[in-house]
């Protein structure tokens, strides 16, 4: 493929994203050729139908979040903390409600075998992830990759413009929750026997 014809087709996927993240994945065709500066016959020629352009989002945001996954597996030996809180971020900013958008709309209700290859092998890596910042005492021990991915998804989802004016700090807000919320339970203090104090507040007096 031409470098031209390549920039033409990046940007067709890129404000396919965009879309979808905005205004979910039933947008118009002919409004992301308008936004990726093409014709709708030129989106046609890279694309040919929807199920194919929602396919090339979904594989690009997936290979997007494995690359951050590398990037968190190589910080988190010397910066736990941070490199885990620079993960989720980095997942908020992915356009996750783009990809649950694409992946919830399968003209054919079910999965090409590249997105589903794609998404097992990034399940896979954020596994290696939670499973390294488990590890240092950051997360949650039930938190499963799949819950993680829906979570941050669910709070970046395209939402109506009443609401998205009406709170503008959605997102940080509910990532700030999200980020609170998969934080590891504290360790109980034990006594001097090496088990943890009663409960007193149900005991009787």
């Amino acid at each position: 493929m031409r470098s031209d014809a390549l920039k033409r087709r990046e940007a067709i996927v890129r404000e396919a994203r965009r879309l979808f993240a905005a205004q979910g994945a039933s947008v118009p065709l002919e409004t992301i050729a308008e936004a990726g500066g093409v014709g709708i016959a030129t989106l046609y020629r890279n694309f040919p139908s929807r199920a194919e352009l929602t396919d090339a989002v979904a594989l690009s945001i997936l290979a997007e979040m494995r690359d951050a996954a590398g990037r968190a597996l190589q910080a988190l030996p010397d910066a736990p903390d941070d490199a885990w809180r620079r993960f989720l971020h980095a997942l908020v900013g992915l356009d996750l409600g783009a990809l649950t958008e694409a992946l919830a709309h399968p003209v054919d209700d079910a999965l090409s075998a590249g997105v589903r290859e794609a998404q097992d092998d990034t399940l896979a890596r954020v596994a290696e992830v939670l499973a390294a910042a488990r590890a240092a005492g950051l997360v949650r021990a039930d938190l499963d990759p799949l819950e993680l991915v829906l979570a941050v998804g669910m709070i970046t989802r395209p939402q109506p413009a009443a609401i998205a004016a009406a709170a503008p700090q959605l997102v940080a807000r509910l990532t700030a929750i999200l980020e609170a919320g998969l934080r590891a339970a504290p360790a109980e203090p034990t006594t001097a026997s090496g088990t943890a104090p009663a409960d007193r507040s149900t005991l009787q007096p």
